[in-house]
């Protein structure tokens, strides 16, 4: 009988010759569709690079386009970077607080109701909006029908509409993670559901809340249609986001690049390689203060 199972067992560790060439097949299909997919992501990174450090440089960057005509050597983009800044800032701080709330009540209020289904279906709606969407519902309603000047505040809005969806389908799914035994654990202690969520789901779901807020900016930071029906464009200075035309990095890329001038061409391309690395910046930035604040293990 021993030995009988002793066979049986060896067969079923036993791995048929077949089974080992399709699996080394797969595997080599993986990894060719691996390099294929950072082909273009290599290219674009290479591009940006090689062309965007001709003009980068510390008088590039601390100084605006004020005074400096397009075929003009010299200028910078302290004023894009001011307002890009200032712009998503504003953004976050509409949209962070409304997503989140959002989808707390998802997840721990709503529970699958008629209204839950109803929102549910708006933020699909409002993801796959066209940004320039977003940007008209602004100029339409905050500029002409309000009659509020171009300013970055409504840059800010016209950004925060499209950051909404983004920030309450990942808070949603970080917050389904985290485990129900947390808050009956809470709950049996006798602490009010709303000092559960607040004391114990929303930290347990810190890490990835962080991720999908910085997600959003990334995804914001990019878009050029909204801002310019909404900011329009400055080569000035201006750091007061509630007054006046301010500019921003997509707005300045967008400038330069229409410029046929190499001069202007080799400053949208600066432009873009500092876009990319606040992006980067920021995310690091975001994945540390997730570090720091994820729950210790042992």
């Amino acid at each position: 009988m021993s030995t009988l199972s002793a066979e049986r067992g060896s067969s079923l560790r036993q791995v048929s010759a077949g089974r080992k060439i399709k699996d080394r097949v797969v595997q080599g299909l993986v990894y060719l569709a691996f390099l294929l997919a950072l082909i273009p992501l290599v290219s674009v990174l290479w591009t940006v690079v090689s062309r965007g450090t001709k003009s980068l440089s510390g008088n590039f960057l601390s100084h605006s386009m004020n005074g400096v005509g397009p075929n003009d050597k010299g200028g910078g983009l302290y004023h894009a970077i001011v307002g890009t800044l200032e712009q998503c800032a504003l953004a976050a701080a509409i949209a962070v607080p409304l997503g989140l709330m959002t989808a707390v009540y998802l997840v721990e209020y709503a529970r699958g109701g008629r209204l839950s289904r109803v929102i549910s279906f708006f933020v699909d709606v409002m993801t796959g909006v066209p940004s320039i969407v977003a940007g008209l519902f602004v100029l339409s309603f905050w500029l002409l029908g309000l009659g509020f000047d171009y300013s970055g505040f409504a840059g800010s809005m016209a950004l925060a509409i499209l950051m909404i969806p983004t920030v309450v389908r990942t808070t949603e799914e970080m917050l389904k993670l985290v485990p129900n035994d947390l808050r009956e654990a809470a709950s049996a202690l006798g602490v009010p559901r709303w000092r559960t969520i607040t004391f114990v789901v929303i930290p347990t779901a810190l890490t990835g809340i962080i991720s999908g807020v910085m997600l959003g900016v990334a995804r914001i930071m990019g878009e050029t249609a909204p801002l310019l029906l909404t900011i329009f464009i400055t080569s000035a200075i201006n750091t007061d986001p509630f007054h006046g035309a301010q500019g921003s990095l997509p707005t300045f890329i967008w400038d330069q690049s229409t410029n046929p001038n190499q001069n202007a061409v080799d400053r949208a391309w600066s432009g873009a390689l500092v876009l990319i690395l606040i992006i980067m910046l920021l995310n690091l930035v975001a994945r540390l203060v997730a570090w720091l604040r994820k729950p210790a293990t042992r």
